[in-house]
């Protein structure tokens, strides 16, 4: 996700690597990268030349603090790039900031009008809404007044089935308006306390589109009228945005598709140019991968230090706080297996996409696209294949153990030993993500694990052929020959030099 973004401010603090001082000469260079990556990922040109300008005058103009503390109260030191990439951080939040996720009230009720152009995703994005109410203990109706699109009735319904969400139909011939106010009084008097209109769209922005929703939002008086955008679409989701922006009053965006957009302009421009802010991301399939836009997150990932934050948050929506700690203090008296483990792993599966969780994590970030949601499943075969005793105690497990258990899960003994040996680095990993009172201690048990040199178990799925998909062996195998050419072009100098 936003790959090209990320690539971009990546080279431009690795250029400013190891410089004692940022000057206007370095700062160039290195915006030189970023500039050429806003470009790829199809950010409006305005928005990208103010961007970069406002980042040059702060990275000149501002004092560098070369000794910092941290959250803990240690001193630590602040190189320049390290400057430079806060100084991008602090103006990317800027650009797509601020935001008020909350969604605004009318009489008690939360009613929303979802628009939008045809094929952006307004009627699964109208469902996860209903989810993401439903979790707030609220009761929402979803309104079906879509009455053109083949088959869009049917579904929200199967959607609304899915979710356990009532959904309100109208009657043939009923035009939509008719259809919103009806299920209005409806949702009024079957005590729902949410209202999701989900309208039809359009190929195009057009007069005819226009009205109808203009007689919805005179038929109901929506509190939340929200544009769904297609992430995807780049620089022409930002001029669809602009376009309803100027012919109806918005509240907010929902960006759709975000988990399979690599470039990310849509993010990053859509708020500067509208002026509208962007209220949800939806990240994936599954009716529960919609989450509140935090600008300071998306920008975190954007330059490769993760979410802590949002990790917290996916968390504790899948965690049970008491068998955590339960957990922790059986853990914390070593009794931790390779059962356990997988516990954990599964745990994480339930957070949304494997990429996802790993582009969260710092430290893990540039490893997001290399994690094959495949290797969960064979991770699971090896540990399947161990007996009890072995599962328990893995140290139990010797050279023909390695090949009983390789046999049995149809992998090799490489992948075994490289199982196990990942299994025994994650007690220092977990002990750097959630050492020092950092935000890894506020997810239940996690913290209390951290301290005892616990573990995490994402760890598992980086940095071996157990946890690398093909193309991450392919990269890892093109570095290691591509250093093996400069030794030995360095040696043929070296040599040449000496018979001068």
């Amino acid at each position: 996700m936003l790959e090209t973004l990320t690539q971009g401010f990546t080279a431009a603090r690795e250029k400013l690597s190891g410089v004692r001082e940022l000057t206007e000469e370095n700062i160039d260079q290195s915006l030189r990268d970023v500039r050429t990556s806003l470009l790829e990922a199809d950010v409006d040109l305005t928005v990208a030349r103010d961007f970069l300008s406002r980042v040059k005058e702060r990275a000149l103009g501002e004092r560098i603090e070369t000794r910092v503390r941290d959250a803990t109260g240690r001193q630590i030191r602040v190189t320049p790039g390290q400057h430079f990439i806060k100084i991008c951080e602090t103006e990317l939040i800027e650009l797509m900031g601020p935001v008020d996720p909350s969604l605004s009230l009318a009489k008690g009720v939360t009613s929303l009008m979802l628009i939008g152009l045809q094929g952006v995703g307004k009627t699964t994005v109208a469902a996860k809404l209903a989810r993401h109410l439903q979790k707030q203990n609220r009761r929402p109706l979803l309104v079906a007044a879509d009455i053109y699109r083949p088959a869009a009735i049917l579904q929200l319904q199967q959607l609304g089935t899915q979710i356990e969400a009532d959904v309100y139909v109208g009657s043939d011939g009923e035009r939509p308006a008719a259809i919103c106010a009806a299920a209005k009084k409806h949702a009024l008097a079957g005590g729902h306390d949410a209202i999701i209109y989900d309208t039809a769209g359009r190929l195009a922005i057009n007069t005819e589109l226009m009205e109808e929703l203009g007689e919805i939002t005179q038929a109901t008086s929506p509190a939340n009228t929200l544009l769904v955008c297609d992430a995807l679409m780049g620089r022409d989701a930002v001029n669809t945005a602009r376009s309803f922006c100027e012919r109806l009053p918005l509240d907010g965006l929902i960006l759709t598709k975000l988990d399979g957009d690599a470039r990310g302009g849509a993010a990053l421009a859509i708020k500067a140019v509208t002026g509208v802010p962007i209220k949800f991301l939806g990240t994936g399939e599954g009716l529960d991968r919609l989450e509140p836009f935090r600008p300071e997150g998306l920008a975190s990932r954007i330059l490769g230090m993760g979410d802590i934050v949002g990790l917290v948050k996916d968390f504790e929506e899948v965690v049970d706080e008491q068998e955590a700690e339960k957990d922790a203090e059986r853990l914390l008296r070593g009794q931790f297996g390779l059962d356990d483990l997988l516990k954990q792993l599964r745990m994480i599966q339930k957070m949304g996409p494997l990429r996802d969780v790993f582009s969260k994590l710092p430290m893990f970030g540039s490893l997001a696209d290399q994690v094959d949601e495949r290797e969960l499943n064979r991770v699971e075969a090896l540990i399947h294949s161990m007996t009890p005793g072995e599962r328990s105690q893995p140290d139990l497990i010797d050279k023909s153990r390695m090949s009983r258990i390789a046999r049995g899960s149809g992998r090799r003994s490489k992948d075994v030993r490289e199982l196990l040996g990942r299994f025994g680095q994650m007690r220092e990993m977990m002990s750097q993500l959630g050492g020092g009172g950092g935000m890894l201690n506020k997810i239940p048990g996690l913290g209390r694990l951290a301290g005892a040199g616990g573990m995490d178990p994402t760890a598992l799925l980086a940095g071996s052929s157990v946890g690398k998909s093909g193309r991450g062996r392919r990269d890892a195998a093109h570095t290691r020959s591509h250093q093996k050419g400069k030794r030995k072009q360095a040696r043929k100098a070296r040599r040449k030099n000496r018979r001068r």
